[in-house]
């Protein structure tokens, strides 16, 4: 049996083009809901540090006394806990969307996607179409090309140190943080700081692109973990565009032996990530759409039906129906609740007071000029509200006892206060060695902020 094998058969293909990805602008369902979101994102990310509350930056996370401030609640390292679950939320959230959607988190909602896109559009408005970029960086370097290339970098700087500034604006109070800009009076700390993340946006949305998802991004890496048959991704029906090939608009493809994909490149050449969908899944992409966008693009003016290539399940590629019940969906969606339901229960039962009472190690007790056993302590007092408040500090446990500190004790909002104290028994039975006891520490402005801390008395 001899077989008619063509040389340019026994190629193999490379999935993704190596070199430069220029990528066309493409119009769209999917490009609009992306370019809707992704302004969105963006202009909420710069708003946010400029919310006010109750007369103060509503977040601000002030990483140099350790105090995250969210719309009236402060976080202090001792409220790790909800921290922790607020990244576990985070977690299981996009395990849930990734099983479900596969990747749309990097495709629609990923900041290095949306920087991107959106360096890929200054670009695009300042150097001209894919055709023009090309023929632009092949060209010899003129006038006209310095022109071009200064002014998108320029661009590229200007963005990448606005998105560098809104940045450090949750973690420096915003107004101090433009208005010192805007007088050229920086910190040190604060240009390096400012200048380093400005770097970072340039480079990874400038230069570094889809290397930042395919390369250092460990996203991608085991995006498959979460993905089954059910899971929607972008996928070509080859079944329907096999054989691909050119045609004229009006030719019929069946007498051509030809199926609908029209062999156009147009899904390759508007993909950030370079891929051809047409050769399968691969882990480079991003389910952003945009191949899809063109490919229903290109069926329209051939009038034929959309959907080459569309978002489905490997089942429903099949000719099977997708379950929207499967068990790791499921499982991944309960876990979400569970843990969103946990962290609103511990926010609502957090006290706005944190206090411990320490013993002196050096006297565990004394005996006064009286004859009376004292054991001193000190009690330290964390204000987690957002007013000054006015402590007052009492005794249980001992009901003959006499306590020495300050009637009314003032701590700042975030602040942590040390008080020593002394605590005497006076008449009060002390035949054990050692006995409980117990400080309450209330507030002056509000008695339901109160806590209860237990230690010992010791006799001798």
């Amino acid at each position: 049996m001899k077989f008619d094998i063509k040389e340019e058969d026994m190629i193999i293909k490379p999935y993704k083009t190596e070199g430069p990805i220029y990528i066309r602008e493409q119009k769209g369902f999917f490009q609009r809901i992306r370019r809707n979101l992704g302004w969105l994102l963006m202009l909420t990310f710069i708003a946010i540090p400029w919310i006010q509350y109750k007369g103060e930056q509503a977040v601000l996370l002030d990483v140099a006394t350790q105090k995250f401030t969210i719309f009236g609640l402060t976080l202090l390292p001792q409220d790790f806990m909800i921290l922790a679950l607020l990244f576990m939320v985070g977690a299981f959230a996009l395990f849930f969307v990734t099983n479900w959607l596969g990747r749309v988190w990097c495709g629609y909602t990923c900041p290095q996607t949306i920087w991107m896109l959106m360096f890929s559009w200054v670009e695009q408005r300042i150097e001209g179409t894919r055709n023009q970029r090309i023929k632009l960086d092949k060209s010899k370097w003129t006038l006209s090309t310095w022109r071009k290339k200064i002014t998108k970098h320029s661009a590229w700087i200007a963005i990448s140190v606005l998105t560098a500034t809104s940045f450090m604006a949750y973690f420096i109070p915003a107004k101090s943080l433009y208005m010192e800009m805007l007088t050229l009076q920086w910190s040190g700390i604060t240009s390096f700081w400012v200048f380093l993340f400005a770097f970072c946006t340039y480079g990874n949305a400038g230069f570094l692109r889809e290397k930042m998802c395919n390369v250092a991004c460990p996203y991608s890496r085991f995006q498959s973990v979460m993905f089954d048959k059910d899971t929607l991704i972008v996928s070509y029906d080859a079944q329907r565009g096999e054989n691909r090939g050119p045609r004229k608009r009006k030719a019929d493809p069946k007498a051509l032996n030809l199926g609908d994909c029209v062999d156009c490149n147009l899904c390759v050449e508007v993909c950030p990530a370079g891929i051809d969908i047409r050769n399968g899944l691969q882990y480079e992409c991003i389910n952003c759409g945009l191949c899809i966008d063109a490919c229903d693009d290109t069926m329209d003016k051939f009038g034929y039906e959309k959907g080459l290539i569309k978002y489905a399940s490997e089942k429903q590629m099949q000719g099977k129906k997708t379950n929207p019940f499967r068990l790791k969906l499921v499982g991944y969606g309960v876990l979400t609740l569970v843990l969103i339901v946990s962290m609103f229960a511990w926010v609502l039962q957090r006290t706005p007071i944190e206090a411990s009472v320490l013993r002196d190690r050096n006297a565990l007790y004394r005996v006064n000029y009286e004859g009376l056993v004292e054991n001193p302590y000190t009690l330290t007092i964390i204000n987690k509200t957002q007013q000054p408040l006015h402590y007052t500090i009492a005794i249980e446990g001992m009901p003959v006892a006499s306590l020495t500190a300050p009637s009314s004790i003032l701590v700042l909002p975030g602040v942590m206060k040390k008080v020593p104290v002394t605590v005497t028994a006076d008449g009060y039975d002390i035949s054990k060695k050692v006995s409980p006891i117990s400080f309450v520490v209330s507030a002056n402005e509000n008695p339901a902020i109160s806590i209860t801390k237990t230690s010992q008395f010791y006799k001798n």
